[in-house]
């Protein structure tokens, strides 16, 4: 990325900012995202469009000219809503002063970070893991200190406790766990959870929990298990949550951090100093979502189950292929044997020559680099047509 800064500007750019990576997934989907030829697989989104009782709910707040600032830290309504869902689907009491609203799980996140960092804090984090949390720690000044996953032969997930614990120094401040995990599938066991909060509650570290995909789930019971569940309103835990993944919200750009008990005026600061708080039209939408959403989730979840199995079905026979069944999320993280070149590269050359958009492994940390990921949440059809596309390219590299 510095290579891109004009020499001159260099010394007077941030050094954080110059170091970190380009979004591999962004490069190549700007390959073609306007190449209607392509099966899109590469960006976690859903292809269904946003429900109509939401739109409609944005359309009315804006006729009734709610479009001024409103509460930074969202609206009555909405953190009443939240509570609500949350008592709902996971049968806790959360407070709704314990709700910020941000402008999507990306400024969730920031923010999470931002209220408990200090320079040169670490974040202890299970990886191949999402790119943008790991370069959040690094732009609020944190260091990331990823844990591998352990990749069994038998296409199983596992993450070493022992290992992750044995990882934490005097600087550790927090332990980031994406659970159902992007991009691999995997689900942490509630046993593990409750020992991992046990562990956090002893050394007095953070939990930030990113809870996104609690509603895909496909081995086990579902919702899956939230941290709130377990844990009580004083300790240290931050979850961050979105609006795009369950009601196809992405491009809405909403979503929400549960924080302890007192922490409400901190964050009122970081909402000011960010954001000034998310469009008062688009959490009126959000109130709808929540309030009427439900069937839609189910509806999503139960198509991605379909589209899920065709595609593990379908590359499982590869010899040259290893799935990694997915207990959760909508991505299928596979593991291609014997490439040649980056897997940066062979996703190039699938869009170049098979018109199927992949995720390259390597974006999510040198410990994807032999890996692609799929996004499922699309049409059984799309699944089905992705597969005679991918399935002949696959199978050349073998050869």
């Amino acid at each position: 990325m510095t290579d891109m800064i004009p020499a001159s500007l260099r010394p007077f750019c941030s050094s954080r900012v110059q170091e970190m990576p380009d979004n591999q997934i962004v490069a190549v989907a700007d390959l073609a995202r306007h190449d209607a030829s392509v099966v899109r697989l590469w960006i976690g989104e859903g292809d269904l469009p946003t429900p109509e009782p939401i739109k409609q709910a944005a359309m009315e707040a804006i006729g009734h000219d709610d479009t001024r600032y409103t509460y930074s830290q969202g609206t009555p309504a909405l953190r009443q809503a939240l509570s609500d869902y949350h008592h709902r689907h996971w049968q806790v009491s959360v407070d709704p002063s314990r709700f910020c609203v941000s402008v999507g799980g990306m400024n969730a996140v920031v923010m999470a970070m931002q209220a408990i960092l200090d320079e040169g804090d670490e974040v202890i984090m299970p990886s191949p893991a999402w790119p943008n949390a790991k370069q959040v720690i690094a732009i609020t000044g944190g260091v990331n200190v990823p844990v591998a996953f352990d990749f069994q032969d038998d296409g199983e997930i596992v993450l070493d406790l022992d290992k992750l614990f044995a990882a934490v120094t005097e600087r550790t401040r927090a332990i980031f766990i994406n659970s159902p995990s992007n991009p691999t599938g995997w689900r942490m066991p509630l046993a593990d959870m409750q020992r991992l909060r046990d562990f956090c509650r002893e050394k007095g570290l953070w939990i930030v929990a990113d809870e996104v995909y609690n509603h895909f789930v496909y081995d086990g019971e579902a919702p899956a298990a939230s941290f709130l569940q377990i844990c009580e309103p004083s300790d240290r835990l931050l979850v961050t949550n979105t609006f795009s993944k369950n009601w196809c919200m992405t491009g809405w750009r909403a979503g929400w951090v549960v924080f302890p008990d007192g922490m409400d005026q901190l964050f009122a600061r970081l909402c000011q100093y960010n954001t000034t708080g998310v469009a008062s039209f688009i959490q009126q939408a959000c109130v709808t979502a929540l309030e009427t959403g439900d069937d839609f989730i189910a509806h999503q979840v139960a198509r991605c189950r379909q589209s899920r199995q065709i595609l593990v079905d379908g590359l499982s026979p590869l010899d040259n292929v290893t799935v990694f069944s997915p207990q959760g999320t909508f991505y299928l993280f596979f593991k291609v044997h014997g490439l040649s070149g980056s897997s940066l590269e062979v996703a190039k050359r699938i869009l170049r020559e098979a018109k199927v958009g992949v995720a390259p492994g390597s974006a999510f940390g040198p410990e994807g680099d032999d890996y692609l990921r799929i996004c499922f949440a699309v049409a059984p059809t799309l699944a089905e047509e992705a597969l005679t596309r991918l399935v002949p390219f696959l199978k050349t590299l073998a050869a």
